[in-house]
């Protein structure tokens, strides 16, 4: 074995957004273009001897091809260690678990989320630092000058190694771990909840279905739910990982996990149903014939979470996006604790949770998570809502109708608008936020204007300001439409659109969610032009 540097062109465009690089997988599978990304990130981290390096990825196409090239190029970096999942296996949260368990320098993760897989799909690499977090904004911004000017890379020239069994290897002078990617992860879900209780539950007839849609917490799943919990072989569904998620979407939402949806409307449904996506740091949580919004789960979660081992101390914030309902805000008012509204992005979360001011943090695409990790976690909020299950006896159903009876209902939806032409969709938020200034005041119908703004945050642990995260429209009575450009597509632009109304009477709490939203759905058409910018009379998708 030996160590060469190999001489290299930049490539344009290699800037990480929130969720890292993503780009179809024919992009990442040209020469030098993975190499000179991570290439670009071991010159970000600068000396790298004697740290420890997780690896692993969500399994879909040229993962495994992608994790080889990885490991050969941080024995040529100088790192001591290595631990890769078994396969190339690990999920977003498990290596953040890792990372933090193992005192890792940091972690690459290689997944497209929810983005669908296969050879004519997506692909996607991000770094995570040492908090088991995905790198801040200074970090990816260094990572992409780096590959503006890079002119060389370095590499082993060593052979694949075994990545099938757990095991140890050595790659020059680095040592190689191949483990098992839910033993850890297993592990802490253990310590945060009470797991002798969840299976009580199910030992008495309580029935589930978990879907991993052929994505990578199918393993997870299996492991926790079934091995360690008793639910019966079967209950998970989909839990084998495929390289292009068996031709479907990986997205836990009402249209891309249908089969889930379907069973759970059936009369003969299970009591719980529960989805999680392609990497397995998001969650969808059903009950029989009834669905619960992300942002709902947030807020019902963070009501009851003292009936959970790990969080009996109480919570000392919560946490959500900006377009997320303000659902969490008002149990955090009741528990008189703060509330954050950061931009949309798990990394604004981690300064939070680091400094110790949140512990529940969650987004509305179908993202929560704690301070247990610095990721959103598909798993561990299954979990949680098992042990709320089994610490109440209630169904999913009656908590959430008894959480809107003492909080109230925030109606909540986005719609999206996928594969925008991308000019059209910036000029459609550039003429947003012409409006913006003159908008205060305007009567709208059903609604009075309260403001209007483009949303900038200011961190309150590091000052960083982030600007221009969204423009909102909010209402007199607190209803907002917020309209963004999401960052985690590969092509064109996905315009998404958020709809909220509170209801504070209990008598109008079960409406059809885009009934109660019908006005501001009008607002959001008249106030924007959607049909006119992007040629589209409906939304691709409505969650």
């Amino acid at each position: 074995m030996s160590i060469n540097t190999v001489s290299t062109t930049s490539f344009p465009g290699q800037r990480p957004g929130t969720s890292g690089l993503r780009k179809k997988v024919s992009v990442f599978q040209q020469p030098h273009y993975l190499e000179n990304f991570v290439q670009s990130v071991f010159d970000t981290l600068g000396d790298c001897a004697g740290k420890t390096l997780v690896v692993g990825g969500d399994g879909r196409f040229h993962n495994r091809e992608a994790v080889q090239t990885i490991l050969r190029m941080a024995a040529a970096h100088g790192f001591a260690r290595v631990l890769v999942g078994q396969g190339g296996i690990l999920s977003t949260p498990a290596v953040s678990c890792v990372i933090r368990k193992h005192g890792a320098l940091g972690g690459i993760v290689l997944s497209a989320s929810h983005n669908p897989g296969g050879p004519d799909g997506d692909f996607g690499i991000k770094y995570n630092i040492e908090n088991g977090g995905p790198a801040p904004e200074s970090v990816t911004e260094t990572i992409y000058q780096h590959t503006e000017s890079i002119t060389q890379y370095r590499i082993s020239d060593a052979a694949d190694i075994d990545l099938q069994r757990p095991g140890a290897a050595r790659i020059e002078a680095m040592d190689v771990e191949v483990i098992d990617p839910v033993a850890d992860y297993a592990e802490l879900m253990q310590q945060l909840f009470d797991f002798d209780a969840i299976r009580q539950l199910i030992a008495g007839g309580f029935r589930l279905c978990f879907d991993g849609m052929h994505a990578v917490s199918g393993p997870y799943a299996k492991a926790i739910l079934e091995d360690q919990l008793g639910a019966p072989a079967g209950s998970v569904i989909n839990a084998v990982p495929l390289e292009d998620f068996g031709g479907h979407h990986p997205d836990p939402n009402p249209v891309n996990a249908a089969q889930l949806i379907e069973i759970m409307a059936a009369d003969n449904a299970p009591d719980f149903g529960a989805a999680s996506d392609g990497d397995g740091d998001r969650n969808m949580i059903l009950g029989r014939k009834f669905d619960v919004t992300p942002s709902d789960s947030l807020a019902v979660l963070a009501a009851h979470a003292t009936l959970a081992p790990g969080y009996r101390a109480g919570l000392k914030g919560i946490a959500r996006s900006m377009p997320t309902s303000q659902a969490a805000d008002r149990v955090a008012r009741a528990l008189g604790i703060p509330a954050f509204e950061t931009p949309t992005g798990w990394k604004f979360f981690g300064n939070l949770l680091d400094a110790g001011k949140a512990t529940l943090c969650g987004e509305e695409s179908y993202g929560t998570g704690s301070d247990h990790i610095r990721e959103k976690d598909g798993v561990w909020a299954v979990l949680f809502w098992l042990n709320l299950l089994a610490a109440t006896g209630k169904s999913v159903e009656q908590l959430v109708s008894e959480h809107w009876a003492r909080f109230g209902r925030n109606y909540y939806s986005r719609h999206d608008y996928e594969g925008v032409d991308a000019h059209a969709a910036n000029e459609l938020m550039a003429s947003l936020r012409i409006k913006l200034a003159a908008m205060a005041g305007q009567d709208l119908g059903h609604y009075v204007v309260d403001f209007a703004d483009d949303f900038e945050y200011k961190d309150p642990v590091d000052g960083s300001v982030s600007k221009q995260q969204g423009v909102r429209i909010v209402m007199t009575n607190g209803s907002r439409i917020v309209f963004r450009l999401s960052g985690t597509g590969t092509e064109g632009a996905t315009l998404r659109v958020y709809l909220e109304r509170y209801e504070a009477d209990p008598a109008f709490h079960h409406l059809p969610t885009q009934q109660a939203l019908g006005p501001l759905i009008l607002i959001a058409e008249q106030v924007a032009g959607i049909a006119d910018w992007t040629g589209r009379a409906h939304p691709t998708v409505t969650t």
